[in-house]
């Protein structure tokens, strides 16, 4: 278990994090929806999450489902949430991660760089699992970009986090996350199926990692102070 808390890096280039506070917003309003509408969990699970069988034309759904047309599913099961326990651990996340990464991206190359390391994590896991029928939903594919953008802009950075039986350590991101991908990809190639998409969390890492160096900003003060750190370190 690896759940991050504070990290207390300022913001540089903005006063509020807008996209990340939107995005933050906007799931926990579907959730809502999700769990009090009309609809019920299984409809909107299905009428908007990814299900691969259906996305690839090898079965369908009643009528009336999905909601969307079927190629914008791996967008909109981003936003779907029908446990709290799971909003609540990618809405940390997001928390804690996004505010630095959307600084050091701006607000509208952030919530772009969000969707396209969700859908990346959605394609994934539908490339890995073609045959599944169970619909792949949540915002842990854009959070696991998100935390490889954090990775690579801040790995220095020192983060308060809890793990494994909630233990407090104030360590590194750089091991944290470690910590974090690891157990990821363990779970992905060695751990049993538990309806967790693994291979979305790895795809949306990967995505991320990728992405960051074209959607930051090109002169980045953070970035900037690390390399003439690591400069006079050689001299």
């Amino acid at each position: 278990m690896f759940l991050p808390l504070h990290d207390g890096v300022p913001l540089k280039n903005m006063k509020t994090p807008a996209a990340t506070r939107l995005t933050i917003g906007a799931c926990v309003a579907i959730y809502l929806f999700t769990r009090f509408g009309p609809l019920g969990a299984d409809a909107m699970a299905a009428g908007l999450g990814l299900l691969p069988s259906v996305f690839f034309g090898n079965e369908f759904l009643p009528e009336g489902y999905p909601f969307l047309p079927v190629p914008l599913t791996p967008v909109t099961s981003i936003f779907v949430h029908v446990s709290l326990l799971h909003l609540v651990g990618n809405m940390l996340f997001l928390w804690v991660f996004g505010d630095n990464v959307e600084d050091a991206m701006g607000h509208v190359r952030f919530l772009v760089f969000f969707i396209a390391c969700g859908t990346a994590a959605a394609l994934v896991h539908a490339y890995t699992n073609p045959d599944s029928s169970r619909p792949l939903i949540g915002a842990s594919g854009g959070v696991s970009g998100v935390v490889a953008a954090y990775l690579i802009l801040y790995p220095r950075v020192r983060i308060w986090a809890l793990f494994w039986v909630g233990i407090p350590l104030h360590v590194p991101a750089f091991w944290a996350i470690g910590f974090w991908i690891a157990l990821q990809a363990g779970s992905a190639f060695f751990g049993s199926d538990d309806g967790v998409g693994w291979f979305a969390h790895l795809g949306g890492f990967a995505a991320g990692a990728f992405l960051v160096p074209f959607m930051r900003y090109r002169h980045d003060p953070i970035l900037a102070r690390l390399e003439a750190h690591k400069i006079s370190a050689l001299r």
